[in-house]
């Protein structure tokens, strides 16, 4: 079991920045691929960014440049270091750990992000 705690949401204004933070409790955090998710309000829940043990990462498009995932194995944490941030990307952001392959994951609870004047 796996239990996810994200950090750092709040209200910026655009092209500020924001750093998530996503605690995993639980052993085993660095065989974990974690990744960050967001939903907006009537949309689907989308892939931001992702992190393998190996340290492969992957980006959707429209936030290339802009963020970057990392992860401290060591103190069981990934994070989104957000910056240049739109008024699109508001949404609530989600952690997720995945195991085995991804047969087997867990969610956080979610954070809000607002990027507004």
């Amino acid at each position: 079991q796996v239990r996810l705690v994200e950090s750092g949401g709040g209200l910026v204004q655009p092209g500020g920045s924001l750093r998530l933070s996503c605690a995993a409790s639980g052993s085993f955090f660095s065989l974990n691929t974690m990744g960050w998710y967001r939903q907006a309000p009537e949309k689907e829940r989308e892939l931001v960014a992702r992190i393998t043990p190996g340290g492969s990462i992957n980006y959707q498009d429209s936030v290339k440049g802009r963020f970057f995932i990392s992860r401290d194995n060591a103190k069981n944490t990934a994070y989104l270091q957000m910056n240049n941030l739109k008024p699109e990307d508001t949404a609530v952001y989600y952690c997720k750990a995945e195991q085995f392959g991804g047969s087997r994951y867990y969610w956080g609870q979610g954070t809000q992000v607002t990027v507004s004047s």
